[in-house]
This record gives structure tokens, sequence and C-alpha cells, in this order.
């Protein structure tokens, strides 16, 4: 089989080479898909450059996550069927930018029917960690102002449907007039590109000098240090990751006299500690998806000998909306 591997980390245009493999095989409890898809993810950009949390062993093939058809069982499993459609995550060193791929039972899930293999590789790891940021770590309630940061991005656009379902007003921030066309389509109230606009000054214009309810934060740095200039009376910041490259040193004193709440999440936790959770949420979602409330946009469908450059650009900045790759193209 065809797969990109990564035998020393780097920049992806440096480190990922396309080559051809052995055919895998599924242990027990694991399922063996020909991958149909499998979108970009800032989280592949990191593993490439080493500086991910999971560093799998040297070489692996990046992708964490996809869509995919089950080609073969292993031991023991009962809950897929060799021809079922799943999306979820595969199981590192053996990530989704090859031609198969293993997944472990505990990390798949059956493929909405609504979406095509493209946005049904994306619904995964953007929309489950919207969700439990948006449902499980700030109870965001219809009617609140939603302020997401990057929201032309992977987790940024899954919020901004995310936040639309659930009633609330979505504040799209984005760096450029493409991300800003995009994210209107995602269906953001307000759109402001930072390049032009100071969004503190635009929140507080919009809320009537009351600030956002929620900040969905992805991106750490300089936009979570505006952000505590703009949120409001006993709002919540839910600190997502740090694509900046800057962690920022938040000031607790402000968090008090403020009376605003700093909340972390982690989605990978819930594997290990709710995986009943996780089960929730993929129901909950696929019921969104079915009603036509969510749908991920893919802006560019390329084949799968282009990872390489798509995971480049993504790590530039200078992708728009989600990227997916599809070995069949």
């Amino acid at each position: 089989m065809k797969a990109w591997r990564v035998h020393e980390v780097g920049q992806p245009r440096e480190v990922l080479t396309f080559e051809d493999v052995a055919d895998l095989e599924p242990k027990s409890g694991e399922l063996l898909v020909k991958v149909l898809a499998a979108p970009a993810n800032f989280p592949d950009v990191l593993l490439c450059r080493g500086e991910y949390q999971i560093k799998p062993p040297l070489p692996f093939t990046p992708g964490v996550e996809l869509c995919g058809e089950v080609v073969a069982l292993g031991e023991g499993v009962t809950e897929f069927a060799v021809g079922d459609r799943v999306i979820g995550i595969p199981s590192l060193p053996n990530g989704g930018f090859a031609e198969l791929a293993l997944m472990s039972v505990a990390t798949a899930f059956p493929a909405p029917a609504t979406l095509d293999d493209a946005e049904a590789s994306a619904l995964s790891i953007g929309y489950q960690t919207g969700w439990f940021a948006l449902h499980r770590r700030t109870q965001l309630r219809a009617g609140e102002i939603l302020l997401v940061q990057a929201a032309a991005g992977g987790v940024g656009s899954a919020a901004v449907q995310l936040g639309k379902a659930a009633g609330a007003k979505v504040i799209g921030v984005v760096g450029g007039p493409q991300k800003a066309e995009y994210t209107r389509a995602l269906g953001a109230d307000l759109v402001v590109d930072r390049h032009s606009e100071d969004f503190v000054a635009v929140v507080k214009d919009f809320t009537g000098g009351r600030g956002a309810d929620v900040v969905f934060d992805p991106v750490g740095g300089d936009s979570y240090t505006k952000s505590t200039k703009c949120i409001a009376f006993e709002g919540r910041i839910v600190v997502i990751g740090f694509a900046s490259g800057t962690i920022p040193s938040p000031g607790l004193n402000h968090a008090l006299i403020k009376n605003y709440s700093i909340i972390g999440l982690h989605w990978g936790l819930y594997n290990a500690y709710d995986p009943a959770a996780i089960r929730e949420c993929h129901a909950e979602l696929t019921r969104l998806a079915d009603a036509g409330d969510i749908k991920p946009m893919i802006s560019e469908r390329l084949g799968l000998s282009e990872v390489a450059d798509g995971l480049a650009r993504l790590g530039e900045g200078t992708t728009v909306g989600r990227l997916a790759f599809l070995p069949g193209r």
C-alpha cells in the first residue's frame, strides 16, 4: 500500500515521504479500513514537527482522523462488519494519510449517511472538540454571545456551526478577506478581520459594551489577551490550544476583578476518562448533521499525493477552510 511517512521530525514539506509499505493487519479489537478521505488537522503539522503531545515512534504515518470502509476485522470485533463506512481516529503510528489504516473499535463510529466521505472525515476531532467546549465545559445557552477565534480553521469552523445550532449569536475572528467570506458562509452573525479591525472594539460595539459570554480560543497569545478585554460578566473563556505558538500567562487577578472563568479543554482525555460521553457526542453530532444544522465545509478536495503540500500550507496559515485528501481521487 501507499502511505506518507515521517522518518525524522521537521517541517511537513521536508520530512514527509510518499512510500510503498507493507499492508497492515488488524489485531484484536481493531478494524482495518480502506481510507476514503482524511482531512488535514493542525495536530498533523505538529506531529511532523515533533511538537505534538503524542510522539509516535519513527517512522510513522500522520493523519489523525478519517472516513473509511471496513475491509477486515480483528479478533473479537462484533460492533462493525466488513463494508461499513466509519469515521473516527486511526491508531498511530499508522495514521490516515495512507491507502489503508487501523482503527480501534473504541474510536470508530458509524459515518452519518447525510455526509459524503470528505465531509464525514472532518466530523470527529473538530466537531467533538467544539461540542465538548460549548456544551460540557462552558454550557453555552441560547441567546448568548459566542466569540470564536480562528473561526475559519478546523475547530473554529465547527464551533461557529455548533454555536449557531445552540441558538447563540456568533462572532468569528479571522485573518484575511477569504477567511472572512468562508466564515460568513458558515453562518456567523458577525465576522471580524483582525488584519484590518480591532475585534475588542467590534465586540463591545456589537454587544452594547457588555462583551462576549463565551470565548472559544484555539489560538492563545495576543488573541487570548485581547479576549479578556471583551469578556462579559460571568463570561467563560475556553482554552483549546495555542496555534499562535505562544502560551499566555493569564492574569488571575483580572479574572477575579471581572468575574470570568478560564476553562481548559483537552478533548482526548474523554477517550480515557469518559468514553460514554464520546459516544453521546457522536450521536448528537449525527443528529445535527441529519437535520442539516451542521456540515463540515470542505474547501479543497485533494489527492493523496498532495498531503505534504496541503499540510505545509496549513502550518503556514495560508489555507482557507478544511482540506481533505481522498486516496481514490
